[in-house]
């Protein structure tokens, strides 16, 4: 049985933070409370990414949820998915279902109970919604970088006519950098936005092309010449941020999701893009879903491969194999971060075989085949386990829902630690509970160092 265990230094950071706090009568935190009794701050260890929906605003999550649960302190990076690449090759925004929503981005009026500092917007402020509501978490809690996601499953159909020649992606980079570094927002017949308005709301820029070369949504752009552009797009976008950075005496991030089927990373140049990025985010689940309606059931996003997997010879995933994967590619440790799922598929119709409903088949999807874990925690069933795997499932009988536990979190933590990589992403922060578990576990497998 193979579980990952915390390096020395995360106990002994743990340790002496424990110390201060019994020697000051409270539980140490990074803050201005901390600050205020000559306390050093502890200093999150790894890059802890998170994506932020655009549409959570439309089901009650917002920047203040991420205020309130406590994940903002337990983060380095908010992830704000999605911005769209338009058909002429450039950052845009919109009010059109399907293709924009500047309406939640910066235009909705944000009232007090809803705003991180509890302030309601005012008629006449050029920035608004969620990009505004950003900006005061990162004052909030200056550890926070934000980083717009380009693309995803949906919009990235023009992806590789914006990459295809030196003066499309030179094109594109610099409407991505002028829309949202700069902050140049189109008005759109409103009063939000205009030259400056959203500057300071982002520091990097994240690049969610599914998928260079195919294998993505229908009706998407693909050409075989698509792997070595995908390298030329993000040298033009390292070297335009470098340019911008060196004006302003900043860096800026540039990260990119990235598959984790071979077949789909077989179609990237691994090792050049490397180079370019402060690191990959690996897409490491959706190993086993909804599109295998009838089953077999099997783990979303297990950490190590079971060799009872009745998966097909070259489709039975873990996180583990492709992480090996991208480093025998090139891809150095420190410039990987693991991805880790806040949602689980389930199945119905399931019968319990030996392992209580794993690996067996199914008449069809449970509750529409997809939930959050702040759902899934609270359905009838049992939790089991397979700590040699690093999987956690839930069986009631007849449903069988595969997801990760915050024990799984941590563990899948503390194996980024082990191994070197850079941290851990999460799709994403609106499916967690509102305590922030699956983060705070996240959290617990990381650790911390003092400043």
């Amino acid at each position: 049985m193979r579980r990952p265990t915390p390096v020395p230094g995360a106990r002994r950071a743990a340790a002496l933070l424990a110390a201060l706090a019994v020697a000051s009568g409270t539980l140490l935190a990074a803050g201005p409370a901390a600050q205020a009794h000559g306390l050093p701050q502890p200093k999150l260890t790894g890059e802890r990414v998170g994506y932020v929906t655009q549409w959570g605003v439309y089901s009650g999550f917002s920047a203040k949820s991420i205020d309130t649960s406590g994940q903002a302190g337990k983060l380095t990076v908010l992830n704000y998915a999605f911005g769209n690449v338009s058909a002429d090759g450039t950052c845009f925004e919109a009010n059109e279902a399907g293709v924009g929503d500047a309406w939640a981005d910066y235009q909705r009026p944000v009232d007090a109970g809803e705003a991180v500092d509890g302030v309601a917007d005012t008629a006449g402020q050029p920035l608004k919604g969620s990009f505004n509501q950003l900006r005061k978490l990162k004052a909030k809690h200056p550890q926070l970088r934000t980083v717009i996601s380009l693309g995803g499953w949906t919009w990235s159909k023009y992806f590789s006519d914006a990459a295809l020649t030196d003066a499309s992606r030179r094109k594109l980079v610099s409407s991505c950098i002028d829309l949202y570094l700069k902050g140049n927002l189109p008005q759109l017949g409103s009063t939000e936005g205009g030259k400056g308005a959203g500057a300071g709301v982002f520091d990097g820029i994240d690049i969610d092309w599914e998928y260079p070369g195919g294998g993505g949504d229908d009706g998407n752009v693909v050409r075989p010449q698509d792997g070595r552009n995908y390298t030329l797009l993000m040298q033009e976008f390292r070297r335009q941020l470098d340019d911008l950075g060196a004006r302003n005496r900043t860096h800026y991030l540039l990260t990119a999701a990235v598959p984790a089927g071979k077949p789909k990373a077989d179609q990237l140049e691994l090792k050049q893009v490397s180079r370019s990025v402060d690191w990959l985010n690996l897409m490491t689940y959706d190993f086993h879903g909804p599109w295998e309606a009838q089953g077999p059931t099997n783990h979303l996003a297990n950490l190590y491969t079971d060799r009872a997997d009745p998966s097909p010879a070259g489709q039975g995933y873990s996180a583990d194999q492709v992480v090996r994967y991208y480093r025998s590619r090139g891809v150095p440790a420190d410039r990987l971060v693991l991805g880790v799922p806040f949602y689980g598929y389930g199945w119905t119709g399931v019968p319990a075989g030996r392992r209580h409903g794993l690996y067996q088949p199914a008449t069809g999807l449970a509750a529409g085949g997809t939930a959050p874990y702040k759902q899934i925690k609270d359905l009838p069933g049992t939790v089991y386990s397979d700590p040699a795997s690093g999987t956690t499932w839930k069986y009631d009988g007849t449903d069988f829902w595969t997801f990760d536990t915050p024990e799984v979190l941590t563990s899948k933590a503390r194996y980024t630690r082990t191994q070197g990589l850079r941290g851990v992403m999460a799709w994403s922060l609106d499916n967690d509970d509102a305590r922030g578990t699956l983060v705070s576990a996240l959290d617990a497998g990381l650790g911390c160092r003092l400043r």
